[in-house]
Order: structure tokens, then C-alpha cells, then sequence
């Protein structure tokens, strides 16, 4: 016997569009379900977590997929097997857009798998489709079983001709006046996580965008309480396990004072060997061969938790970071340029035990990156990719390909230095960067990011301005006056609740490692001298930051990223004027659109013989451009000059070598370029009477011949021709 359905919409106008929520209708076996819907297009976002974790976890296994499906835009997958396969660079991105705002949002030491999956069912390819899944993904979780903290929502950003607008449409955000693209989440009363990239906006601008979103982002928020309430359900009981507080204070009593000082130890490597051996000196003192698991876990939980408390303690109390920096402080920076000698460019970009080397490739337009998927943009000619190797951090592991870190850290440089870009008009080339991370000791992105300008700059792209970024953390360590708690809050006491609290916070410029690690907050932020073209930030504080705080770490990133900016301009103060002698050269020539059949010839047969003939790769616009890619100048010449000859209209007095290829009674066609023949009259082929045309050519004979008119007839070109020279060297 089926079962009742009861399907249960909510909605609101946001922004002049209506986003609605369902639950109900599918999916009713997972533990939360909802369908997202704006104008046509449409997202099942579903939540489903296991009853119980698995003994010995210690971490939170969530996971999050979004499933692109071809479909919802009325496509089939290219390939072979015409069926979606891995994930695009899209749906791994959006994927992290979800996980870093929901992570923090569940309660300590929860360790039940979950998961969160995205399934695309519609899109007009008007309405994006990322800020539906991750609003999903928190009212499917909200209306759950599963003891998430929420709600929380997001919504985009853009500014248009220096107004913002809420949610834009794809096609806004390709405008030409679109500077900003902002995703921004958070609860009701505060930021969680901000991803956005802009053409050198001012700090007052993202600011201006920030609390541009929080109203609407408060209403999304209460709109999924009114959806939890009507057809929510009871929230498994998870308690957050308390340490035993006489096994605390005996561990404290073994490693505090060492741990303190290994904390002051600047070198990365160092400090983290002591620690081990810390660690080690703790369980041998306390476990035994037959201790029980449950005890060896609960020491090993202890010693990091201590471990925690004292840098934090250091940074936030005592004002003292682990490697002794000045809060401001930016760690010492290296720069070299042209350390590859044989790639197009490259820069070793090092700052303290951070160290990126990227190195850059010139190619022709037709090497640009196809896109297959459900976004407008279906290519693209600039390409950033960033990889990080295990030996970057004294480890080993397994070389399986890009993660999706790798993927999500790319992505970020590629944001960064996108409008610094020259378009392909003025600098006709595909341009690929890899930055290959050599060593890590926090913020590799924002290495890479300055690493890649300046390989931009070895290699002689014109970009617009030299771009630069540092990552900023944050540490809160705060006090209940109501009830002493001390705990991570600025607000509301975790343990009471009460207001009435003693928020201590301290912003740190370029984040090490360890800071990044025990901290708050992850906040990069990248620009030019001008203005912000990148920001990502991220919170593990699960009250979020007011924008106050927000303002002052803007602040104090444009500050450090100014310091790093003049360390860059101190080695390479602007672009090399020539490329790489190793660089291909690309040249570009307008030709008539309607001689583009004769560039291409029969099935490509002309086209495919230049670029045979002369090394080189071909590339033609509708609009009539060509692009020429050669190895050499020289070259790159002699193709122009071809395809100048084979489209160029033929007027009297113009001079071509051809071949014969017909002989009549009355004269000679010679084939003046493919295509295109003209006459050489009988009285035309010699000085004086020629009795017979074979007498003077043959056909397949080569000969140098002069337009002496050119004519229409009856809607056809009538050529003729005169013999200069019938032995012409070739």
C-alpha cells in the first residue's frame, strides 16, 4: 500500500526573482530532502548520515558532491561514452563552497558519516545553481535528523556599473561593467565564508557588499526555520565529550612547560619533531602495554588539546606568535625570476618556509581549454593550475592526480590574476601557469599567486598590473563574565549563553602553518596596488565574525600585501619587453570574412597544406582573424604572405607565379591561387605571333603572370592575364 505523500513548499522574493523550497515529493529515504528552485532552474540537494560513528574516528568524515547532470541543460556529454564521468572543475569548486560554511556548523566531536549530495535537475543557465545547492544543503540538514547547527544561507553579489545586485544572472556577470562577483554566507547574524573576485575593488566596496547580502541572507535563514518547523525532525542526542579533568591536569602537569617552549621554536621542522617527542614522553609515561584503547585514545585527545591551548594561549593572551613575529609581521620573502631556462617563463616565489615555483607556457589560440559543462563559458585561453606534492611538507604519499585542495587553490590564483589578463586581441596566445609547490609552512596559494606574476612578467605578458596576496588568521580566545567559561566566542558563551562576555581576538598578517592549523580563521586576500581582485575566507569560529571584524582584517591584508607587492617590484619592476626566444611567435592578420572558404579550402585541404608546409598551427575566427602560430618570425612571415595571397582580391597589376592548368585554342588559364584562375590570351603568352599555345606552355607548367584586368560578367570575375616570365624560379 503506498504511502501518503505530503509535499511542502516554502518561498520569498528576493531580489525581483522567487527562490522556493520543497520537501516531500522524492528522495524520502534520506534523512533531509529538499528541491531548490529558481526560475527554471532546479537542484535536489539531499542530507543522509549514518545512526552511529565508527569506533576509533576522530575527526568528522562529512563529504559533498554535486552532480552535474547534462541533462538539466539539455545537452549529451562529449566523449565517448556519452554519460557524465568525473567531476568538473565547477562542481569540485561548488562542492567546497558547501563544505567550508556547513563544516563548523556541527557540534564537537561529532564523528557519524555524512553526506551531502547535489543533483542538477534543471538550469535555464540564467540562475546559478551553487548558491541553490548550498542554501539546500543547510535546509536539508535543518529539516534532518542529523544535529547540524543551522540554519545558514548565502547568496552572490555582483556590482554592475557601480550598483550591487543581488543573485545575478550569468549573463550579468559576463557584462564588461561587472567588477565584482561575491558569494558571501552566514547565519542570520553574522559572516561565515566570503569567495569573490573582482577588477580591483576597494576594501569599502567588499565591505559595502558584505552587508549588502546579510539582510537577505537572514531571510533565507528564517524562511529554512519555518521549514523546520513544519516538517522537521527530532535531532539525534549528541553530547560533546568532556575530557576527564584529573587525567587533564596530570597530562598538563607532564607537557605544559615543554610544550611552551617548544612553541617558540621558529623552525617548522624543529618544532614539530619536538612536539612528537613531547607526545611521546606523555604516553609512555601514562600508558601502559595493557591500558585500554579507550584510555591510549583519551591521552592522545588531551595531549593535542593542550597542545592547542597553549599556542592559542600565546597568541590571543600573551600577544606572542609560535616563530616570535610581530602580529603584522610578515615572514622573510625571496624572489627570482627565469629559473627555468628552457620554459616560456618562470619565478621561485619563497616566504619563510613557503616556497612556489610557477612556470609558464605560451601557446597558440586553438590550445585554449574546452569546458564541458552547464555554464555559459564553453572555453577558456588562461589556465591555472597548482599542484602540491606530499615531499612539500616532509611527507610521502600517493601522486594520484589533482585533489580537490589542488583544485580549490588553482582556482583561487586563477581568480586572482584573471583581470590582470590581456585579451587574446591584443596578446593572441593561450597562456597556461603551473605552480608547483616546493615546500609548505601556510598560505601556498597566495605563494603561488605571487609567483605566477611574476612569472607572467619573466615571460613578457603585458598584464595590466602585478598582483600580489597574503593570507591573515585570526584567534579568539574570549571569557563568560556570567558563568568563567573560556572557550572560542565572541558574543555568546558556548557553555551559557549568556552575552555578557570577554571577547579577546587577534588578527595575524601571513599565517604560518601552525597558525592556520590551531587557528580561527583562513582569510587570503589578493589585489594590486589599487584595488582587491581575489578573497576567500574561511571560519572555523561556528558563530561566524561581525563585519567589524571583518573590516579591520581587510584592512590589515591590504597592508601586508602591499609589503609583499614592493618585495616582488624590488626584482622585477615591470614585464620583460621580448618573449622567450623558446616562445612561439603568433601573429594575427584580419582578412574578408568572405574569403575564409578560400583560407579553409575543400574539406580543409589548403589550410591543412600550410600548416604542413610550414610547421605551424592556423586559427580562424568567424569574424575574419586569423592567428598564426610559428615557431620562428621568419615563418610566421611566409604564412602571412600565403594566405595575403589567397584571399587578397586580385586587382590589375598584382603579380603571382601559377600553374597552367588548361590550354585552349585562344590562350592559357593559369591558377593564380586556389580557386581562382585567369586568362592569358594567345597574344599575350610571347613577344610577337604565337601560332600555337603549346608551342609556348604546356599544361602543369609553372609561369610568372600580370593581372591586365579584372572584370565582372554576368555576376562571374573575368581575369586577364599577360606571361612575364615563363621560367620563374620558385
Amino acid at each position: 500500500m503506498a504511502t501518503e505523500t505530503t509535499i511542502t513548499t516554502k518561498s520569498i522574493e528576493l531580489g525581483g526573482k522567487t527562490i522556493s523550497i520543497e520537501t516531500g515529493r522524492v528522495a524520502k529515504q534520506a534523512n533531509g530532502a529538499v528541491i531548490m528552485r529558481c526560475g527554471d532552474t532546479m537542484v535536489l540537494v539531499t542530507a543522509t548520515g549514518r545512526t552511529e560513528a565508527k569506533e576509533g574516528i576522530d575527526f568528522f568524515p562529512l563529504t559533498v558532491d554535486i552532480e552535474e547532470r547534462m541533462y538539466a541543460a539539455g545537452k549529451i556529454p562529449g566523449g565517448f561514452i556519452k554519460r557524465e564521468a568525473r567531476p568538473s572543475e565547477k562542481s569540485i569548486l561548488t562542492a567546497r563552497l558547501i563544505d567550508r560554511p556547513v563544516r563548523p556548523r556541527f557540534p564537537k566531536g561529532f564523528s557519524n558519516e555524512t553526506q551531502i549530495i547535489a543533483t542538477i535537475l534543471s538550469t535555464d543557465q540564467e540562475n546559478a545553481y551553487d548558491m541553490l545547492a548550498l542554501v539546500g544543503a543547510s535546509a536539508a540538514l535543518s529539516i534532518s535528523e542529523i544535529p547540524f547547527q543551522g540554519p545558514i544561507a548565502a547568496v552572490r553579489v555582483g556590482r554592475l556599473a557601480g550598483e550591487l545586485v543581488l543573485n545575478p544572472t550569468w549573463q550579468q556577470m559576463q557584462e564588461p561593467d561587472c567588477d565584482l562577483d561575491m558569494v558571501i554566507a552566514g547565519t542570520a547574524e553574522s559572516i561565515l565564508m566570503i569567495e569573490a573576485g573582482g577588477s580591483e575593488i576597494t576594501e569599502a566596496v567588499a565591505m559595502e557588499a558584505v552587508r549588502f547580502a546579510q539582510e537577505p541572507i537572514r531571510q533565507l535563514c528564517q524562511l529554512q526555520d519555518e521549514l523546520r518547523e513544519a516538517v522537521g525532525k527530532p535531532k539525534w542526542v549528541h553530547e560533546e565529550p568532556e575530557f576527564d579533568k584529573e587525567l587533564y591536569a596530570k597530562i598538563e602537569s607532564i607537557c605544559r612547560t615543554d610544550l611552551e617552549e617548544a612553541n617558540r621554536l621558529t623552525d617548522k621542522q624543529e618544532r614539530s619533531e619536538r612536539i612528537e617527542a613531547i607526545r611521546g614522553t606523555v604516553k609512555g609515561e601514562l600508558v601502559k602495554e595493557d591500558s585500554p584503547e579507550d584510555f591510549v585514545r583519551s591521552v592522545v585527545s588531551i595531549a593535542k588539546a593542550i597542545e592547542k591551548d597553549v599556542v592559542r594561549r600565546s597568541i590571543a593572551v600573551d600577544k606572542l606568535r609560535p616563530d616570535g613575529r610581530g602580529v603584522e609581521e610578515v615572514r622573510e620573502i625571496s624572489v627570482e625570476v627565469g629559473v627555468a631556462p628552457r620554459t616560456h617563463g618562470s619565478a621561485l616565489f619563497t616566504r619563510g618556509q613557503t616556497q612556489a615555483m610557477t612556470l609558464l607556457t605560451l601557446g597558440a589560440v586553438g590550445d585554449y581549454q574546452r569546458i564541458d559543462g552547464l555554464g555559459l563559458e564553453d572555453s577558456k585561453r588562461y589556465i591555472h593550475h597548482y599542484n602540491f606534492p606530499p615531499f612539500s611538507v616532509g611527507e610521502t604519499g600517493f601522486m594520484r592526480g589533482p585533489k580537490r585542495r589542488d583544485i580549490g587553490h588553482g582556482a583561487l590564483a586563477e581568480k586572482a590574476l584573471r583581470p590582470m589578463i590581456p585579451d587574446e586581441h591584443e596578446f593572441p596566445y593561450t597562456i597556461r601557469l603551473v605552480s608547483e609547490i616546493m615546500e609548505s609552512n601556510g598560505s601556498s596559494s597566495m605563494a603561488s599567486t605571487c609567483g605566477s606574476t611574476l612569472a607572467l612578467m619573466d615571460a613578457g605578458v603585458p598584464i595590466k598590473t602585478p598582483i600580489s596576496g597574503i593570507a591573515c588568521g585570526l584567534v579568539v580566545r574570549s571569557e563568560c563574565r556570567s558563568c568563567g567559561f573560556e572557550g572560542v566566542f565572541l558574543r555568546h558563551c558556548e557553555k551559557c549563553g549568556s552575552e555578557d562576555v570577554d571577547a579577546n581576538y587577534v588578527v595575524l598578517t601571513d599565517i604560518a602553518g601552525i597558525e592556520d592549523h590551531l587557528g580561527d580563521m583562513d582569510f587570503k586576500v589578493t589585489g594590486s596596488k589599487d584595488g582587491i581582485t581575489a578573497i576567500q575566507m574561511d571560519l572555523k569560529i561556528k558563530e561566524g565574525i561581525t563585519p567589524e571584524v571583518l573590516a579591520e582584517a581587510l584592512e590589515q591584508s591590504k597592508r601586508g600585501r602591499m609589503h609583499v607587492l614592493g618585495k616582488m617590484l624590488e626584482v622585477m619592476p615591470e614585464a620583460r619587453t621580448e618573449l622567450s626566444e623558446y616562445a612561439p611567435r603568433i601573429f594575427s592578420i584580419q582578412i574578408n570574412p568572405e574569403k575564409i572558404g578560400a583560407l579553409i579550402g575543400k574539406g580543409g585541404e589548403t589550410i591543412r597544406g600550410l600548416v604542413d608546409e610550414f610547421d605551424c598551427s592556423i586559427d580562424v575566427e568567424e569574424d575574419g582573424t586569423v592567428f598564426i602560430c610559428a615557431r620562428d618570425g621568419a615563418s610566421g612571415e611566409a604564412v602571412i604572405k600565403r594566405i595575403n595571397e589567397l584571399t587578397k582580391d586580385v586587382e590589375a597589376g598584382d603579380v603571382f607565379v601559377g600553374k597552367v592548368v588548361k590550354t585552349t585554342d585562344f590562350g592559357a588559364f593559369v591558377e593564380l591561387k586556389r580557386g581562382t584562375d585567369g586568362l592569358v590570351h594567345i597574344s599575350n603568352l610571347a613577344e610577337g605571333r604565337v601560332n600555337k599555345v603549346e608551342d609556348v606552355v604546356k599544361r602543369g607548367q609553372m609561369v610568372q603572370v600580370e593581372v591586365i584586368e579584372v572584370k565582372e560578367d554576368r555576376g562571374k570575375q573575368r581575369i586577364g592575364l599577360r606571361v612575364v616570365d615563363l621560367n620563374p624560379k620558385l
